[in-house]
């Protein structure tokens, strides 16, 4: 194996970016996905190993009719008060890293992308990954996507973005910037093999 070769890829960017078109490229390329989104959403479905202790954190009322975390009243919550946020992370956080080493070991010997939306956020983050890819563009762009995409109003979109790294801390971590801001698929697919060649070849 090339020396250079990486083992793993921190993968980040703004809600909007196209961070999960980039990561289905690289699966494309043969990486193994920790999509940590995805781990968070399963450990709050009913049954999910987050609810018993978000339910004695913020009460049974965050919890639906389903036995699933009422994501929108607690997207609400956070957004409105930090310290809600905070406990919340301080519940989800560690189930996420556990959870995310599981699939890592399970990748074998392929690289492992870990899709990381606040990876700019968090110093573990940083340090467990060998490369940092960053997917970046223009704060209107990400407006009008997650818009189009979700039907929430510009306001909604525009809370979304000011609870997240600016896009300057994200690129001032990164080892790798993708301006995905005007490429077409084609051209953006173009940059993910670039990218995959020099690091994974």
């Amino acid at each position: 194996m090339n020396p250079g070769r990486v083992r793993s890829i921190g993968l980040t960017g703004g809600i909007g970016s196209g961070k999960s078109t980039v990561a289905a490229l690289l699966v494309r390329h043969g990486a193994a996905l920790v999509d940590t989104d995805a781990i968070a959403r399963a450990l709050t479905l009913p049954g999910g190993a987050a609810i018993a202790a978000i339910a004695d954190t913020f009460g049974a009322a965050m919890i639906g009719a389903d036995g699933a975390l009422d994501r929108e009243r607690m997207r609400q919550q956070v957004f409105a008060d930090p310290a809600a946020k905070a406990r919340l992370e301080a519940i989800l956080h560690p189930l996420i890293a556990a959870q995310a080493e599981r699939e890592a070991e399970a990748a074998g010997a392929r690289i492992v992308v870990f899709d990381v939306p606040l990876l700019a956020e968090s110093t573990r983050w940083r340090a467990r990954v060998d490369r940092i890819l960053v997917v970046d563009c223009e704060e209107d762009t990400q407006r009008r996507r997650v818009m189009q995409r979700s039907g929430w109003s510009d306001a909604a979109v525009r809370a979304v973005i000011a609870q997240q790294a600016g896009r300057a801390a994200r690129r001032a971590i990164a080892d790798a910037v993708i301006y995905n801001d005007g490429l077409s698929p084609p051209e953006l697919a173009h940059e993910v093999r670039a990218l995959w060649e020099r690091w994974a070849c």
